[in-house]
């Protein structure tokens, strides 16, 4: 679920890093054989799929499109795409994760194009491809978000649309999605999120208007641990996402 980028030495120096943490690709292989497991650490994916899926339809629709999930992991997302009518490539870099998602189609009878690679190299390899790009749960996992978001809206068509869901940056999600969901609920395993990199959304607005998008809607996702219910509403402080366009 992460990316990395290696470029020749005449590229700008951003996109010759490797964006790419090591830790972080072994932490979700390790757990690749539980992606489709719903009482299992992937529990929360499975109860916010819905609800990721209603926000990109309700703004971009899916039937008929050609979508990218960017960190695909284990398909959950990728497979709802494609059941609702789009023609989805999932990328992604956990070789695990990956051989996971790709099995999974044969139980689904779905159809998905998985494959591992950077998503800046595909960005360069196929620039404006896709009417419709995701990356969700992703950035706070990688050491340059911002590369991310560059080849994602590189990717994207004119007029087409990007959606990125993360992490704000506070003392509330800290408590709740640090500590509550990994130390005290015990939803997520511990380690899961380094909140040095939890990312506002002031700063996600930064880095895609820098990359030309344009953001048209945020929206907030909030957990009631006594009803087990995730919702969407105005309350960004913990997990949010946000819908941007290309212009055309």
């Amino acid at each position: 679920m992460t990316e990395h980028q290696a470029q020749p030495d005449h590229a700008p120096e951003h996109e010759h890093v490797l964006n790419a943490d090591a830790a972080e690709i072994a932490k979700f292989s390790a757990l690749a054989h539980k992606w489709w497991d719903k009482t299992s650490e992937f529990k929360p994916l499975h109860d916010i799929n819905p609800l990721r899926l209603g926000f990109i339809e309700e703004n971009a629709g899916l039937t008929g499109k050609r979508v990218l999930d960017v960190g695909c992991g284990g398909g959950i997302l990728a497979e709802g795409m494609a059941a609702s009518g789009a023609q989805v490539t999932g990328i992604d870099l956990a070789d695990k994760s990956l051989k996971i998602a790709k099995l999974h189609l044969h139980e689904s009878g779905l159809s998905v194009e998985y494959r591992k690679v950077p998503v800046e190299d595909l960005a360069a390899e196929a620039p404006a491809s896709f009417d419709v790009v995701t990356c969700m749960e992703m950035l706070e996992h990688v050491p340059s978000p911002a590369s991310v978001i560059e080849a994602c809206a590189r990717l994207v068509k004119p007029g087409g649309w990007v959606f990125f869901s993360t992490l704000n940056r506070n003392a509330k999600s800290y408590a709740l999605a640090v500590l509550g969901a990994e130390y005290i609920m015990g939803m997520l395993p511990r380690g899961t999120h380094d909140y040095a990199k939890f990312i506002k959304p002031s700063e996600l607005g930064r880095m895609t208007r820098t990359s030309g998008l344009d953001t048209v809607s945020l929206t907030g996702m909030t957990y009631n641990p006594l009803s087990k219910v995730y919702k969407l509403g105005q309350d960004t402080d913990v997990n949010y996402m946000v819908a941007c366009r290309k212009p055309l």
